[in-house]
């Protein structure tokens, strides 16, 4: 039973991030199946292995809330190294490049875009590593920490997607100060949320971006469906029936949201214990 919610957690979560890049992305290059497809079996595999990792308990409802956040910054993670260092693809068609590139210029060498992946990847793992190696501690009872501090060191990730946004955006677009700071609020509150029902750090931390992601591409993609994506800033529409078609995916996003959003209530309305809620 607990494999099965593992799979449609990672389903829901993996069509979550389908549908909205399918939303902003179609008019611009147009809608493939595999394409649509890619997320939602990505997080169908990584969701029984995020949850075996994490040792989150899937008889509670709090536990399939966050795995459905740990799974989501699991993929996302995966396609954007993808996109960013491994894929060769043409950048001419983008406004923003989405391969690597410094002050808009992009690092066409394979072999050097593969390093840099490798130190982007091990960066994460030791940052990983290192959270793992707090949580020993303060199982221990040697962390001293107010929560809310851990939960400030948990949220690293709405950091480092604030200081990669910046590298990647600001030398094309402009600096904007409140899509600085927006990622990392943003992931202290759902840090916050995620440790009223664990005290798993790898788990707080892993929601605490997961949910970011999810949140601020619902905001960006359906509160301004009519604005172009960065990256297609100034860019024609070369596939404008998509306008209409992608409506019809609204429920599919709907329902992923209300998938989480019902488990997340159950988990919190139910009696529950987390770093800072005991």
């Amino acid at each position: 039973m607990e494999l099965l919610l593992a799979v449609i957690t990672g389903l829901t979560a993996g069509l979550h991030t389908s549908t909205w890049g399918m939303y902003k992305d179609s008019p611009h290059e147009g809608f493939t199946w595999p394409k649509y497809f890619r997320s939602m079996v990505l997080g169908i595999i990584y969701a029984p292995i995020v949850w075996k990792l994490t040792g989150l308990d899937l008889s509670l409802t709090s536990g399939v809330f966050l795995l459905w956040g740990c799974t989501y910054v699991a993929e996302r993670l995966t396609v954007e190294v993808w996109k960013s260092f491994l894929r060769t693809a043409d950048q001419t068609k983008y406004f923003i490049p989405m391969q690597l590139h410094v002050l808009g210029k992009v690092v066409e060498s394979k072999r050097q875009r593969y390093i840099a992946a490798f130190f982007y990847v091990l960066i994460i793992a030791l940052i990983c590593w290192a959270i793992i190696l707090q949580w020993e501690k303060h199982k221990a009872g040697e962390l001293t920490w107010s929560p809310y501090l851990i939960i400030f060191m948990l949220s690293i990730g709405g950091w480092i997607s604030a200081f990669g946004g910046a590298w990647k955006d600001a030398p094309i677009e402009g600096f904007e100060t409140f899509k600085f700071f927006r990622s990392p609020a943003v992931a202290y509150f759902w840090g916050w949320v995620a440790a009223n029902l664990t005290d798993n750090f790898l788990a707080i931390g892993m929601c605490s971006i997961g949910f970011t992601i999810a949140t601020i591409e619902t905001y960006k993609t359906f509160f301004f469906p009519n604005k172009p994506r960065g990256k297609f800033q100034g860019k024609p529409i070369l596939y404008p029936e998509m306008l209409k078609k992608r409506r019809a995916f609204i429920i599919v996003y709907v329902i992923c949201w209300l998938y989480v959003i019902t488990f997340g209530v159950l988990a919190f309305t139910s009696p529950h214990q987390g770093l800072v809620s005991r």
